[in-house]
């Protein structure tokens, strides 16, 4: 069957074709590993899991590359303001390289508890330097790129058509917010590939213009470029990447190799928070901790983001999660209860769900349609371990975990517990928090001597009556 996919370069569904054998050659943006990262940008990277599931699922095999941006990306996309690896630094007191390290190891722990596969190659900036000055110095031999006194700058001027993702005028392509008038530039919306850094910057390395540093978008195509070729199948990122980052990579892929890095660009919508945007000043940015800390499981989370098409917008409020938390209870139980099951199912029956599961899955990635037929075998009066071994199968491409539904439901069975124990379980998980490994073994000590027994999951801290 087939394979239908969204393309925001050609601005329509597609049959999608690999470049080369049975290999599918993807790159995706990772995270800026100067934070926490949100559920927001948990949907990315839910998109991203759920396109790698559903190409292994048809057969392919994957060299998928996600890069961590540990150096370069500035406040503004218009290549201004400070970066935000050094300003986490600052306001931490702490080296940028220990920032990266901490919120790396974070963003990983969140991953697999999300049962997002990690891609096969990951790539952080601040290991391929080397290739990002290659690539600046081939931009610049190239003629597209000149140096001024900030840096090196790419050279819109020269490319046959700019941009090419948001067929948006270029009196209206705004690189951020703004676009402040540089007498150096040739063009206002030239844009930077290296940085010379000022006296106090601590992340600079050596190069032919002095000290200095890399602009965000050449780290993506550099990294790309070498492990995944001059052309390679898939691109991946959210909808805020298509105006300006990768927008900017393709002028430089262009610049260098006169070709598009990627045949399909792919992007996944914004995650809404009580029908607003989300934001620092409203106080709505939710990690998977705080998502925890109400009840909700990373995986409920997961099942949530299937309630919608990863091309629409999907709007989160603590009652939808709440009320997704109790639908992905109701799907381990009802996988349990076909597990056991006796009843025999016609084999063209089940060949007939595959085929649907597969139709929908196919169909740009059709998540909802697919949850459908999830759905409508779980609630199936017949109860057949046939049917639970297919909800096996399909979850090769939901990443549910439903092979330990039983684990699961007896972590979250709802336990009474007294006052005196709810508040030496904050006390230990504030313990953990801060590190303080010896007061956490104590209070789980003094949990056992009251009778209670405390697990450390990657799932979160679970409590069970002796």
């Amino acid at each position: 069957m087939e394979i239908q996919f969204y393309n925001t370069l050609t601005k329509q569904k597609s049959e999608f074709k690999q470049l080369e054998g049975n290999m599918v050659r993807m790159y995706s943006c990772g995270p800026t590993v100067y934070s926490y990262a949100h559920i927001g940008n948990f949907r990315a990277y839910i998109f991203m899991d759920t396109l790698r599931r559903v190409l292994k699922y048809n057969g392919y095999n994957l060299k998928h590359v996600m890069n961590i941006t540990d150096v370069g990306h500035l406040e503004s996309d218009a290549d201004e303001g400070e970066d935000k690896m050094e300003k986490a630094a600052r306001k931490e007191n702490k080296d940028p390289y220990e920032i990266a390290k901490y919120y790396s190891d974070i963003f990983f722990r969140d991953m697999e508890r999300l049962h997002i596969q990690k891609p096969e190659i990951i790539a952080k900036a601040t290991d391929h330097i080397n290739e990002m000055l290659e690539f600046v110095q081939g931009l610049i031999k190239n003629g597209y790129a000149y140096e001024t006194s900030k840096g090196i700058y790419f050279d819109i001027s020269k490319l046959d058509r700019y941009p090419v993702l948001s067929n948006r005028n270029i009196e209206e392509q705004i690189a951020g917010a703004r676009v402040d008038v540089d007498t150096e530039k040739k063009n206002p919306y030239d844009f930077a590939l290296w940085i010379k850094a000022p006296e106090n910057h601590i992340m600079k390395w050596e190069s032919p213009w002095g000290l200095s540093y890399p602009g965000w978008h050449i780290e993506c195509s550099a990294m790309g470029r070498k492990y995944l070729g001059d052309e390679f199948d898939i691109h991946t990122g959210g909808i805020d990447h298509i105006p300006t980052h990768h927008e900017n990579e393709i002028a430089q892929s262009k610049g260098l190799t006169g070709k598009v890095p990627a045949k399909f660009w792919m992007h996944v919508e914004f995650l809404q928070v009580d029908g607003g945007k989300m934001s620092k000043s409203l106080g709505n940015i939710y990690t998977l901790d705080q998502l925890q800390e109400k009840g909700i499981e990373p995986l409920a989370y997961k099942l949530f983001c299937f309630t919608a098409h990863y091309r629409t917008k999907l709007n989160f409020t603590f009652d939808t999660a709440l009320a997704t938390q109790k639908a992905l209870a109701r799907l381990r139980e009802g996988f349990i209860k076909q597990q056991e099951g006796t009843d025999k199912i016609e084999d063209e029956k089940i060949k007939e769900y595959e085929h649907k599961f597969l139709g929908s899955i196919n169909d740009d990635l059709n998540m909802p349609a697919a949850m459908g037929i999830v759905w409508e075998l779980v609630r199936s009066q017949k109860q057949s371990n046939q049917i639970a071994q297919l909800l096996l199968k399909f979850d090769e491409v939901l990443g549910l975990d439903l092979k330990n539904s039983k684990q699961y439901l007896a972590q979250n069975k709802n336990i009474e517990l007294p006052e005196e124990i709810q508040k030496l379980l904050e006390q230990r998980k504030q313990a953990r928090a801060d590190k303080n490994w010896n007061l956490s073994d104590e209070i789980r000590d003094i949990l056992k001597q009251k009778g209670y027994t405390v697990k450390d999951t990657k799932e979160g801290m679970t409590v069970e009556k002796q």
